[in-house]
């Protein structure tokens, strides 16, 4: 049976698991090649550490990380997908054609609320480190946390106000914190046992809760809630998180990618699939998209004849929250098609150094030469 020919297109979290994965399950059956714009590989999921931590973000030169596998990388990007001729095409005007594709660029960000400063975790050290400054200096008495009513992952501002109030306890500084969030109680995906859990946690910061609230910035400093308005000396926020609209793919709601049951986008005869941040999953998370590319690889790896038809994917979101003292480990787990069930733990259920569980990517990272990282 002939090679057959693989583009990834996106080196995040979910592009290199893809990888990883689909060497494992197919080997010499496919030939593949990473496309993306980056020279380098960011691993990010500990960057709401950064400003309490200097070195907490890992960068490993791409071509040597993906270099093992026997891939190819071309440093260019994706403009535009032709599923009929099955050709991708990139903005310098090569052509890449593929027996499949696999669309793991990431999403978008924009600043839902342009009077609060936005934590992301590109630039978000820069940016906390300075409001830690004001708290410490005195320059700022008064620190709201906001979750945006939008599409967006919420679990790195709690980590972000529960460490901020660690790191106050610890430096004496007089701060008021005050935690805002549309949802009904703290991280609804994750059910009650994990709401009741951060409920306490935040109590015994001292980071007063607003739960169930909508909340609009329309000035510096100032909330507009349902009930009235708060003053803040220093606001913060997460981007809300916007799909890429791959043109030439259908773009569902937000400009995200449709995918089904088996990370495949509809109308491209099963040859195309989608993972990570693009998709249109409603959580955005590095472990989830992991997941996902897991079950395209397998698709891929059918399509190359070399795996038996792939199971479905059955999401399961595994998250550690950092408190400043001990992490907690959150489960959800979808059943049946509907309900999440949902469990928190005190001790870790899965290596307690990855902050994203993936399954191929993290031992791969584990096992790397120690020098091969580099810490900014």
């Amino acid at each position: 049976m002939a090679v057959c020919n693989v583009v990834i297109a996106g080196a995040g979290i979910a592009g290199i698991e893809g990888l990883l994965r689909l060497q494992r399950l197919a080997g010499d059956r496919v030939r593949v090649t990473v496309l993306s714009p980056a020279d380098e590989f960011v691993y990010r999921p500990l960057a709401v550490l950064e400003p309490f931590s200097r070195d907490s973000l890992r960068r490993y030169p791409l071509e040597r990380l993906i270099a093992p596998t026997g891939a190819g990388h071309v440093r260019d990007r994706l403009v535009r997908v032709d599923p009929g001729f099955a050709l991708v095409l990139t903005s310098s005007g090569r052509e890449l054609h593929y027996d499949a594709l696999l669309v793991a660029l990431g999403a978008g960000e924009s600043n839902p609320y342009p009077h609060a400063a936005l934590f992301t975790d590109r630039n978000g050290g820069e940016t906390f480190t300075s409001i830690l400054g004001d708290l410490e200096s005195g320059r700022a008495n008064s620190l709201a946390f906001v979750v945006p009513n939008c599409s967006v992952w919420p679990l790195p501002l709690y980590e972000l106000a529960l460490l901020t109030a660690h790191r106050a306890r610890r430096r004496a500084t007089a701060a008021r914190l005050t935690f805002v969030t549309a949802e009904p109680r703290p991280l609804t995906a994750f059910g009650q046992a994990a709401g009741d859990a951060i409920e306490r946690l935040l109590d015994s910061a001292g980071i007063h809760l607003r739960a169930g609230v909508v909340a609009d910035v329309p000035g510096p400093g100032r909330l507009r809630l349902d009930d009235g308005e708060l003053h803040a000396d220093r606001i913060v926020t997460l981007p809300r998180i916007i799909g890429p609209a791959v043109p030439g793919l259908p773009a569902g709601t937000d400009s995200f990618t449709p995918i089904d049951d088996y990370c495949r986008v509809p109308g491209t005869e099963g040859r195309v699939f989608a993972a990570g941040d693009a998709t249109d999953s409603p959580a955005k998370h590095g472990g989830l998209g992991a997941q996902q590319a897991d079950t395209a690889a397998a698709g891929i790896a059918h399509l190359a004849g070399a795996a038996p038809p792939p199971e479905p994917l059955m999401p399961v979101i595994r998250s550690t929250l950092l408190t400043g003292d001990k992490p907690l480990y959150l489960l959800a787990q979808l059943v049946g098609g509907l309900d999440w069930s949902s469990e928190v733990r005190e001790q870790p259920p899965w290596p307690a150094e990855e902050k994203v569980v993936a399954e191929e990517l993290g031992p791969y990272l584990a096992a790397l030469p120690a020098g091969l990282a580099s810490r900014p």
